[in-house]
C-alpha cells in the first residue's frame, strides 16, 4: 500500500515537472521568436518566423528547429488532458506489471506524442509552402484574414457534430472497458498510439485554430489548451464542447466581419 501510494505520488510529481519544464521552454521559445520579429503582409496581418528559414540555416535545420518547438509546445498543451488518461491506464494495467508501471506509463506517453509529432512533420512543409505562396501573391495574402475567420468558424461548428461527441467520449472513458490490460511494452505502445489518434480526431479542429491564429501565439495556445482540457475533464464534457463551439463560431464571424471591413 505504501509503495503504491509512493508510485502514485511519483507519477503526479513527474507529470507536474514535465509540464512546468515544457511550459517554460515554450515561453522561452516564444520570446526568442518574438525578438526576431514578424513579417508584415498585405491585408494587415503578420507572418510568423516559424515558417521561414533563418539566414545561414539549412531547410533540414529549420525543420528540426520547428519540430523541436512543436514537441515542446504539444507537451505543454496536451499533458494536462493526457494525465487523466495515463492515470486510467495505470489503474487498468495487470497488477503483475506493477514493478514496470512507470516505464510502461512513459511508453504510453511517448506513443501518444509520437502521433502529434507526425502532425508536426506534416504541418511544417505545408506551412512553409503556404508562406512562400502568400509572399509571392499579394492578392492571396490579402485573403488570409478572412480565411482565418473561416477556419475558426468551421472549427466552431465541428464542436456540435456527432463525430466530435463520439471521439470526445472515447477520450474520456477508461481503457479496456473494464478489462485488465496486459503489462507489456507492445500493449503500452499501441495504447499510446490509440490515445494519440483518438485525441487528434477529437481536438484536431481546436488545434487548427491554434495553427491559423499563430503557431507560437501564447494566448491562442493557452486558450486552446484550456478548452481541450476542460471538455475532457468537466463532468458535462459534451455540453462544454458545444459551449466552446459557440464561442468559436462567434469569434469566426467576428474575424470575418473585421477582415471584410464590416466590424
Amino acid at each position: 500500500m505504501v509503495l503504491e501510494r509512493a508510485s502514485h505520488q511519483a507519477f503526479f510529481g513527474i507529470s507536474a515537472l514535465v509540464f512546468a519544464a515544457s511550459a517554460a521552454l515554450t515561453i522561452v521559445w516564444y520570446a526568442s521568436m518574438t525578438a526576431m520579429g514578424e513579417m508584415s503582409m498585405p491585408g494587415g496581418w503578420t507572418m510568423s518566423m516559424a515558417w521561414m528559414r533563418m539566414p545561414g540555416q539549412t531547410w533540414s535545420g529549420a525543420a528540426s528547429s520547428f519540430l523541436g518547438m512543436w514537441v515542446v509546445m504539444m507537451v505543454a498543451m496536451m499533458l494536462p488532458s493526457l494525465v487523466p488518461m495515463l492515470w486510467r491506464y495505470r489503474r487498468a494495467i495487470d497488477r503483475t506489471g506493477a514493478t514496470r508501471l512507470g516505464r510502461l506509463t512513459a511508453l504510453v506517453g511517448v506513443g501518444y506524442f509520437f502521433v502529434w509529432i507526425g502532425f508536426g512533420m506534416a504541418a511544417f512543409p505545408l506551412g512553409v509552402t503556404l508562406a512562400a505562396v502568400e509572399m509571392q501573391r499579394p492578392a492571396l495574402a490579402r485573403a488570409v484574414p478572412i480565411a482565418i475567420g473561416v477556419v475558426v468558424l468551421i472549427a466552431g461548428f465541428f464542436q456540435f457534430t456527432v463525430w466530435k461527441a463520439h471521439h470526445l467520449a472515447c477520450c474520456r472513458k477508461a481503457p479496456g472497458r473494464g478489462r485488465t490490460l496486459p503489462a507489456d511494452a507492445g500493449t503500452a505502445w499501441r495504447h499510446g498510439l490509440r490515445l494519440g489518434l483518438q485525441c487528434s480526431r477529437c481536438c484536431g479542429s481546436l488545434m487548427a485554430i491554434s495553427l491559423v491564429i499563430g503557431v507560437m501565439d501564447l494566448r491562442a495556445m493557452a486558450l486552446v489548451a484550456a478548452a481541450i482540457t476542460v471538455e475532457r475533464l468537466a463532468p458535462a464534457g459534451e455540453r462544454i464542447a458545444q459551449a466552446i463551439g459557440a464561442v468559436a463560431v462567434a469569434a469566426g464571424l467576428f474575424l470575418i466581419a473585421r477582415a471584410a471591413g464590416l466590424g
